[in-house]
């Protein structure tokens, strides 16, 4: 500082040479001399100017020391036109991301971090606030939007390390020849700590690396090596693509109670919170889809003003609320804030490199429900028969990577059946998220929709068999695939149905014995819509379908509801089929079981007299055990609220009950006859191509 009085002192002395020189030898000399001394001036403030805006960098350093001044870093960043956006409303459902990039930023000694998910889940809305905090809390932040172009990231990585002090020197030995420039910036960001910078939308990272290198060889522009913090935010979630030494950041849809107040935050006036809770349920926590409804709710000139009114109207306009397209939607920043194509930058890019399945795939799955998808499903015939084309192993595994990296499905562990033992198989299973699972739905092109559902048609059925087929080892996969029937049975004629049959039933039994209780429900439901669809009301098969429900209804230990379809199926086998039918006598049965777990015991007991009689009156009498029919396991009283078939027994039990052969009673006069199966032949569902074992079915 002790040269700035001295500086003060030079202009007087300046003034004082004009006068003299004035008095001296006269005015012309003196205009002269003015002259000279305003070129002297000039330059000397120009000097100072230099001076006063030299960095640290220009201060010598010991070796390997940081420069930990932070006033002019600050300074540095507020005049950079590096400055990052700022949140216009709160960041809600994410304070533990925030606090751990908040934590990192502080606890200094660099790095890098990656915020990463799928398109939508307000990744850049998070570095956005994280940035806010860091700034109020003192550090010097710089926000970068990745353009796609490497040149210009340098450029900018360039420019930013100038501003926090790095010699022009250094940059025209770069320049030169003498240095290379990545390595040259870097090197000053790792001697010049209390910085962080933000680079937003690296969804392309492998055009990041110099020299083809990717990103995990931390030689490019984007390095953990820094003394400030380097944050990225990316639709690449593989840890793969980021090396080691990143720390990965995944993001989650928010919950539900953090969805509905951000629906709250937007539209206040929109209804309570708990509806604005079950419309951000609906849209599955996604902050780009809670942001565009709340936009839309909080519009004066909307057709729907309330939380309830908009999510009863998505059933009916969802192209139009959340699905609709954008006509500017060619450009990437426009593509990014429309929920119908955010989704579509990722595919792109996906085609770009190289994984040309990756669209069709994920359009083909969005076309099932949602539920986990097993993994056996998606299969190279499968999506041959969809697009056309012949598909490879390679290239739909690709395919499916790529999506699971971009964050558009997920692969939760596989599942393992309850139950276990050597013969349990575990199943890969594949998860859309379910708006991402809408949109590609609602964007499937017209002219592939018909023969995608035919295909997933064809398969389905297939996979039935092989479930059924498969016994114990199919047990997860039944869970798995039960949901997704509903297609299957949806396109099924009546006469298919009716046909079909024997693996419906075997699939309900596999799904009773996996101890699956609500998916067996979940089946015996949608066939029985199905039923009631084809066959109507009165076909001999939808009364069993109502039946079957109500017995998995009693599964459930839902005896209420078990007990008032069985008495309503058995009111009308009784009128269509007659009481003597073998179906109408089952019906009662399955009725006093019903009653019996309601604690009606009396009640249950004189039906099942009744029934037993009116059974050996009708059937005859039960013949006399074989010699080598296996004894039938005692059950003992504690038991005696188990329904057929062994439920709740030990396994060697359940077995030998399961197992046992059965004297078929003589068919009645009024039964559909069943079709007559050679010595090791098979019924299948139609269509599949592929046959299950015989049916076994209990009655």
């Amino acid at each position: 500082m002790g040269w700035r009085p001295l500086l003060a002192l030079v202009p007087a002395g300046l003034v004082g040479a004009v006068v003299w020189a004035g008095t001296r030898f006269g005015l012309d000399k003196a205009d002269q001399t003015a002259s000279v001394v305003g070129g002297v001036v000039a330059l000397i403030s120009l000097l100072v100017s230099l001076h006063s805006l030299r960095t640290p960098a220009d201060r010598e350093l010991p070796a390997g020391a940081v420069d930990t001044d932070r006033d002019w870093i600050l300074r540095a960043a507020r005049h950079s036109s590096y400055q990052p956006p700022r949140p216009q409303t709160p960041v809600r459902g994410r304070d533990a991301e925030l606090a751990a990039l908040c934590r990192l930023a502080r606890e200094g000694g660099g790095g890098l971090v990656v915020v990463c998910g799928a398109g939508g889940l307000g990744k850049t809305t998070l570095a956005a606030e994280t940035a806010r905090r860091l700034e109020q809390a003192g550090q010097a932040v710089f926000w970068v939007r990745w353009q796609g172009d490497p040149a210009r990231l340098a450029d900018d990585l360039t420019r930013i390390a100038q501003s926090l002090g790095l010699a022009d020197m250094r940059l025209g030995e770069a320049r030169q020849g003498r240095g290379v420039l990545v390595d040259v910036v870097w090197e000053h960001l790792a001697s010049t700590a209390g910085w962080v910078i933000v680079v937003d939308n690296v969804d392309t990272p492998a055009d990041v690396g110099a020299h083809d290198d990717p990103v995990a060889a931390y030689r490019g522009w984007l390095r953990p090596g820094g003394a400030g913090l380097l944050l990225v935010t990316s639709r690449d979630t593989s840890s793969a693509t980021w090396g080691s030494e990143a720390e990965i950041v995944h993001l989650r849809p928010l919950d539900d109670a953090a969805a509905g107040t951000v629906l709250h935050d937007a539209a206040p006036d929109a209804g309570p919170t708990e509806e604005a809770r079950a419309l951000g349920t609906r849209l599955g926590g996604l902050p780009l889809a809670l942001d565009a409804a709340g936009r839309y709710l909080a519009s004066p000139m909307s057709r729907y003003t309330t939380f309830t009114a908009y999510h009863r109207a998505l059933a009916r306009e969802f192209g139009d609320l959340i699905g609709a397209a954008h006509p500017h939607a060619a450009d990437p920043a426009v593509a990014r804030a429309v929920v119908r194509h955010t989704w579509d930058l990722s595919l792109d890019q996906l085609h770009a490199a190289g994984k040309t399945e990756a669209r069709p795939l994920l359009h083909l799955l969005a076309l099932l429900e949602a539920a986990p998808i097993p993994r056996s499903l998606i299969t190279t015939g499968l999506l041959a028969d969809a697009t056309g084309r012949a598909v490879t192993a390679p290239a739909l595994e690709t395919a499916l990577a790529g999506l699971h990296q971009y964050g558009l499905v997920a692969s939760p562990a596989p599942d393992t059946p309850a139950g276990g033992g050597p013969d349990a198989a575990e199943v890969g299973r594949v998860v859309l998220h379910p708006l991402v699972r809408e949109v590609m739905a609602y964007a499937v092109p017209e002219e592939d929709r018909e023969p995608w559902l035919a295909a997933l048609h064809t398969h389905l059925a297939r996979a039935v068999d092989d479930t059924v087929r498969a016994e114990r080892a199919g047990w997860a996969a039944a869970r798995l695939l039960t949901p997704h029937l509903f297609l299957l049975l949806d396109r099924t004629t009546g006469a298919d149905l009716s046909a079909g049959r024997a693996a419906l039933d075997q699939l309900a039994d596999l799904l009773t014995d996996a101890g699956a209780a609500a998916e067996r429900r979940l089946l015996c439901r949608l066939v029985l819509d199905a039923s009631l669809r084809h066959l109507g009301s009165d076909h001999p098969d939808t009364l069993r379908s109502r039946h079957n429900l109500a017995n998995a209804l009693t599964g459930l230990g839902r005896y209420g509801d078990a007990e008032e379809l069985h008495r309503s199926a058995l009111a009308d086998r009784e009128r269509v089929l007659g009481r003597d039918h073998p179906d109408t006598l089952r019906s009662r049965d399955s009725l006093a079981l019903s009653l019996r777990g309601l604690g009606r015991y009396g009640d249950a007991e004189e039906l099942h007299r009744s029934a037993l009689a009116d059974r050996e009156r009708v059937l005859g009498p039960r013949p006399p055990r074989h010699p080598h029919e296996p004894q039938q396991p005692r059950i003992r009283p504690a038991r005696a609220r188990e329904v057929p078939g062994g439920r709740g027994l030990p396994p060697a039990q359940r077995h030998r009950l399961r197992t046992r052969p059965r004297a078929r009673p003589s068919r009645h006069a009024d039964e559909p006859e069943q079709p007559r199966l050679r010595p090791g032949g098979t019924r299948s569902l139609p269509g599949s191509g592929t046959s299950p074992p015989a049916q076994c079915h209990r009655p």
